[in-house]
């Protein structure tokens, strides 16, 4: 018996498509095609080739933004607004990886510096590490996929992509671009098994040569358990993100910024603001000042232009969300409110108790927890608090105070005047401990996809 299954949009529960869930036997049909494909080298994807899908994905993704912008944005929940830039993104991260393919080919190794090198010429190439599995995340359904089936083009290795049940439109979406634009069908599969032991045979399955994950820390680290020997994998999980408010802090360029990024997207981003220790000169203008954002910014329909913030991904996300507000401890000074059955409303909460869930887990909601300090140390001891380390953030107006909290932050990223939420698809984007494995952003995915080929040359015509 085949299961199907709906995809719902989360703000109202409207029908958007009902699939059917791939079988244990398709799913191996996947694997044997991409193995297949990666072992035929004769039948390898010639970079000139690569670089012309990948433009022509480009072309199409760009014609249609629009179109898929209201997709992202019906299925996920994402602001119709924030679902444009996404497909923007999407767009320049097609464009990256064909620069990358562009420029990076390997390098030249020194030879002839010594006896044993003598008469000798040595360089690499690049070649593709094998098939990828891809397992993406619901709250990026497009951009997430792109990251992770244009580096797997751009570096020549079959991808097969599970993503999430919630939101599998946008990445069908992508699939089927890549094919309109001339890849090769055993390119890039999409696959969407509801059974969790077929999910977990995949990860196991010693075909993978490298897994590229973007979800749960807890789901995460399971599955790296589970790869077979020799499979490379990168981890991308969630943080509890600090931001550090010096009492010199421009409070001016501090709220919007901060105020933006505990929010957007209902505050489901891995890197979105959820702790700012905030000196207790400022304290009380920072609180006043993000309340008045939680309260401007429009909660509703996703779908509207004028829609600032969207729905939780789920009814049982948001019931967790409200029960967590409820065991704060803090005091509430904006929302802490369950708005309908999909939505609550933006929260800003003070001085929570610091063993709460909103203090030491990930929020994944539109919740900024303030706390305030005397001592700089102490508040950023209280920020390293955690197992998780990924991207935080000081606003100040002192080089020294900027450079302490840089040198004494947890974290692979320290924005000073920016959010953490910040990011550019060239960048590093990786998080450490329990917050990830390996490093994200498209030339760093490409490079992971790959592997480092060198040969050496010996001629007597070189003595």
């Amino acid at each position: 018996m085949t299961d199907k299954f709906d995809v719902r949009a989360p703000f109202d529960g409207a029908l958007l498509e009902t699939l059917t869930a791939t079988t244990a036997g398709e799913v191996e049909n996947a694997f044997e095609r991409a193995y297949r494909a990666y072992r035929n080298r004769k039948g390898w994807l010639p970079k000139v080739e690569r670089i012309a899908v990948l433009r022509r994905v480009a072309n199409i993704v760009r014609e249609r933004r629009e179109q898929l912008a209201l997709q992202v944005s019906s299925e996920s929940g994402k602001p119709l607004k924030d679902a444009l830039i996404e497909v923007d993104r999407g767009i320049d991260g097609i464009e990256l990886s064909i620069e990358i393919l562009r420029n990076e080919g390997g390098h030249v190794i020194p030879m002839d510096i010594n006896a044993t090198s003598a008469g000798r010429v040595a360089f690499t190439q690049m070649e593709p590490i094998g098939v990828v599995l891809a397992i993406a995340a619901f709250n990026h359904p497009f951009n997430l996929v792109i990251h992770q089936v244009a580096p797997a083009v751009a570096a020549g290795a079959p991808v097969i992509v599970k993503p999430s049940p919630k939101t599998p439109l946008s990445c069908r979406a992508v699939i089927e671009i890549f094919r309109e634009a001339g890849l090769p069908e055993v390119w890039a599969q999409m696959v969407l098994p509801l059974d969790m032991e077929v999910v977990g045979r995949m990860v196991s399955d010693p075909r993978v040569a490298f897994l590229t994950f973007i979800g749960s820390a807890a789901v995460g680290w399971k599955l790296r358990s589970n790869l077979a020997p020799g499979a490379r994998c990168a981890l991308e999980h969630g943080g509890v993100a600090p931001v550090i408010v010096a009492a010199d802090a421009d409070l001016s360029s501090v709220v919007p910024r901060l105020g933006r990024a505990g929010f957007w997207h209902a505050g489901q981003a891995c890197v979105s603001v959820q702790r700012v220790y905030c000196a207790n000169s400022v304290l009380d203008d920072v609180v006043s000042g993000l309340s008045g954002v939680a309260a401007a910014m429009k909660i509703g329909d996703p779908t509207k232009i004028e829609t600032d913030v969207g729905p939780l991904i789920t009814h049982a996300e948001a019931d967790r969300v409200a029960d967590w507000v409820a065991r704060s401890g803090a005091k509430i000074a904006a929302g802490g409110d369950r708005l309908t059955e999909s939505t609550y409303a933006n929260t800003v909460l003070v001085n929570p108790d610091a063993h709460a869930d909103v203090s030491r887990r990930e929020v994944f909601g539109p919740v900024i927890c303030v706390y305030g300090f005397d001592d700089i140390d102490a508040a950023l001891a209280q920020a390293n608090d955690l197992p998780f380390s990924f991207q935080a953030a000081v606003f100040t107006r002192n080089i020294d105070t900027a450079m302490h909290c840089y040198r004494h932050l947890d974290g692979t990223a320290i924005m000073v005047n920016e959010h953490p939420l910040f990011r550019v698809d060239w960048m590093p984007f990786a998080g450490a401990r329990h917050s990830g494995l390996g490093v994200g952003g498209i030339p760093h995915t490409i490079r992971d996809m790959q592997t480092e080929k060198m040969m050496v040359w010996r001629s007597d015509a070189l003595n």
